[in-house]
């Protein structure tokens, strides 16, 4: 039984996926349906986790916009979420940036990491 889920989990994988980390700022570029027709829209904010394994993996991205608080979460492997560019890697401490949520102006960005 295990096995025929494991075979169908990996015909769903994606084979290029964009490798980023938490506290990453990502640009999300995700096919919406409107009607009949399809277009692209770039959502672009830091990652505030990542979560899951295999096809199941999601991330979550928040950005501010007009002083408010947006998150999205995007399943990884989904048709969906078209690529994933990264703008710049953040430099962080630990798995889950949930205390990005309390904070406002420049205490809510995320340290730049030089390489």
């Amino acid at each position: 039984m295990n096995d025929i889920i494991r075979e169908i989990e990996q015909e769903q994988l994606k084979e290029s996926v964009d490798n980023f980390n938490v506290g990453d700022t990502v640009k999300v570029h995700g096919k919406i349906k409107e009607g009949n027709r399809e277009r692209i829209q770039v959502f672009e904010g830091t990652v505030i986790k990542i979560q899951g394994g295999s096809n199941r993996t999601t991330f979550t991205v928040r950005k501010l916009s007009n002083g408010v608080g947006v998150e999205k979460t995007w399943p990884l492997h989904s048709p969906n979420v078209e690529k994933v560019e990264i703008v710049r890697t953040g430099k962080v401490r630990r798995a889950k940036l949930y205390y990005l949520r309390d904070r406002v102006g420049k205490k809510a960005k995320v340290k730049e990491l030089v390489k």
